[in-house]
């Protein structure tokens, strides 16, 4: 099984970037605003909309305060996905930043580059979207 292991270094600290992550609910004003345009809760259910009409339903597995980690998985969306579960956890970088850490592992192998491409993606949005948001004050 592929896993891709993202690390993403922000300008905030990690009580910021674990708020917006936290925010499982916020993903479309909080984390990828640019790829989401609403996000819609049921429970452990979440469901993304994208800007093209798609849409995406995963399940919350688990969100950890005093590890700073959220997990979730895929479970529907326009991708031939067989198996996807993914996490982000918040560490300290230094006095004034953070590490976000997204590991992702999905099957099969052959979407490897599609799903490289959307975490880079994703991770550049994020970053831009949490500091924007600490340079505020939020």
């Amino acid at each position: 099984m592929p896993t891709i292991r993202k690390e993403i270094l922000i300008d905030a600290s990690p009580e910021q970037v674990w708020d917006a992550v936290s925010d499982v609910g916020a993903v479309h004003h909080r984390l990828v605003p640019v790829y989401t345009l609403d996000t819609r809760m049921d429970g452990h259910e979440r469901t993304l909309i994208f800007p093209q009409g798609g849409k995406a339903r995963e399940y919350i597995v688990s969100i950890d305060d005093a590890e700073r980690r959220m997990a979730y998985a895929v479970v529907e969306g326009s991708m031939p996905l067989l198996h996807h579960h993914a996490s982000f956890q918040v560490f300290s970088n230094d006095q004034t930043s953070s590490k976000l850490v997204w590991i992702t592992d999905f099957l099969p192998a052959e979407l490897s580059a599609e799903i490289q491409a959307r975490l880079d993606r994703g991770a550049q949005v994020m970053k831009a979207t949490i500091e924007a948001e600490a340079r505020r004050g939020s």
